[in-house]
């Protein structure tokens, strides 16, 4: 089955604000940036994702004047930076400082959490974080998602909420980290907090519900939070102990790529998850991130 992306959707649904942001010109087709993909290591969070944009030719390739632009980070959790089961915040207020830098009329945080989403946006430190960039953070409450033609196999529709559909420019923000069901929550799974609806349901399938619906949001751009990771009793977590600390952040326009990197960060080869291969035949890009010249930027060098 061929799936649609959630451009080509806003193309096709052609009214009020959705089809305002179709209309907005596709940056990532037309720059001309040096790298797809970028590795930034041995920093702080904030000078990891700074570096990383920097490589990418900065967030002005991403991000123009006058556009809304979405962060979706992972807040699904009631836990603090320290325990790794969230973004980081200064992660998230570095994406948002360097959106509204390059022109963005507004930049919205959010995220569908699994925890109460008022405790999860205060413990882990992205809601101060993301408001003093100056960001909008929005609580995505259950029941107000719009059912929406996914395209996939597993998802030919899902409710989506519309706050993420009518976004200009997507930013996928996820953290690394294991996970009980899919061996690893990256890029791709945390399309889950941009939903609505019985979301456990798509567990039975884990891998490929995440990658169509990887397919379908097409990020812009994908900032994979590697300054610690939970490398055991994920999703959730919680003891020190399971939290390794690679201070590492990579970013860039191919989702498949970052996909494979972030799961050999905990051991797995791009075989381990089936969500890679699912939405490389998709056409979201490709697990062969060492071949595409990736520039590898250390801080401390």
């Amino acid at each position: 089955m061929t799936m649609i992306s959630r451009r080509t959707m806003l193309k096709c649904l052609g009214a009020g604000a959705v089809a305002a942001a179709a209309l907005a010109p596709d940056i990532r087709a037309q720059a001309s940036a040096p790298a797809r993909c970028a590795l930034v290591k041995n920093g702080d969070p904030g000078a990891l994702t700074r570096a990383a944009l920097e490589a990418l030719g900065g967030m002005g390739r991403f991000v123009r004047a006058g556009q809304s632009v979405v962060v979706k980070p992972n807040i699904g959790w009631d836990k603090t930076p320290e325990q790794g089961a969230c973004t980081h915040p200064e992660v998230v207020g570095t994406l948002v400082a360097l959106a509204l830098a390059a022109g963005a009329k507004e930049v919205q945080v959010m995220d569908n959490t699994c925890n109460d989403a008022r405790r999860c946006y205060v413990r882990s430190g992205i809601a101060a974080a993301a408001e003093a960039a100056g960001a909008k953070v929005l609580h995505l409450r259950p029941g107000r998602g719009v059912e929406t033609p996914i395209g996939g196999q597993l998802l030919p529709t899902w409710p989506v909420f519309r706050e993420v559909l009518a976004a200009d420019v997507l930013i996928n923000a996820p953290v690394a980290k294991h996970h009980g069901l899919s061996r690893a929550t990256l890029g791709m799974k945390n399309w889950f907090g941009a939903i609505d609806g019985r979301r456990n349901q798509l567990h039975q399938d884990v891998a490929r519900a995440s990658a169509e619906l990887a397919v379908f949001f097409k990020p812009h751009l994908t900032v994979l939070d590697a300054t610690r990771v939970l490398l055991r009793n994920g999703p959730q977590g919680g003891d020190l102990a399971d939290v390794s600390h690679p201070r590492v952040v990579m970013a860039g326009t191919d989702p498949v790529a970052i996909e494979a990197f972030g799961g050999t960060l905990l051991g797995l080869a791009p075989e381990d998850l089936p969500q890679i291969a699912l939405a490389e035949e998709q056409g979201l890009g490709s697990r062969d991130w060492q071949a595409q010249d990736v520039p590898v930027v250390d801080l401390q060098a």
